[in-house]
């Protein structure tokens, strides 16, 4: 009997962190890292403000510090925000956790920039588990002025 076919045995392959060259090939699923990223994507809010001058993305990040934080451009118009929470492991000491709700692990976002947002000033500030990334805008282009031709008399 194959057990690959039952999809509780992926899911404890992946809770197991069994490596992908010993599974992958007996499965048709997405692979682990698109998995973990999307978890990731999907277990981190986030708001996105538009204001006159700049956009301003706000994340929220409890327990994070400000280093462990992470934030890049990619491909000159991605904003990335990421990280990693780590578990404080206190069950050496005779305690153990009764329930676990608070997630662990990675934690990732992926923003797509406006063309009018200036790559050059960009600034993140983490203040009291909250992650704030401003991105100013780009001054709007001057309107073109009508080209005067100087009409010669002949």
């Amino acid at each position: 009997m194959d057990l690959r076919r039952f999809p509780i045995i992926s899911i404890l392959e992946d809770m197991l962190e069994v490596p992908e060259e010993h599974n992958e090939k007996n499965r048709n699923n997405p692979s682990r890292v698109y998995m973990r990223d999307a978890k990731a994507m999907a277990a981190t809010p986030a708001d996105v403000i538009e204001q006159p001058n700049a956009y301003a993305f706000v994340v929220d990040m409890p327990g994070i510090k400000g280093d462990e934080i992470k934030v890049q451009i990619e491909n000159d118009n991605v904003l990335v925000v990421s990280g990693e929470r780590q578990r404080v492991n206190k069950e050496n000491d005779g305690v153990k956790y009764v329930r676990m709700e608070r997630r662990m692990g990675k934690f990732m976002r992926k923003f797509q920039l406006p063309e009018n947002a200036d790559l050059e000033k960009i600034s993140a500030v983490c203040n009291d588990g909250v992650l704030k990334v401003t991105v100013q805008k780009l001054p709007p282009p001057e309107p073109k002025k009508p080209k005067t031709i100087q009409v010669r008399v002949a």
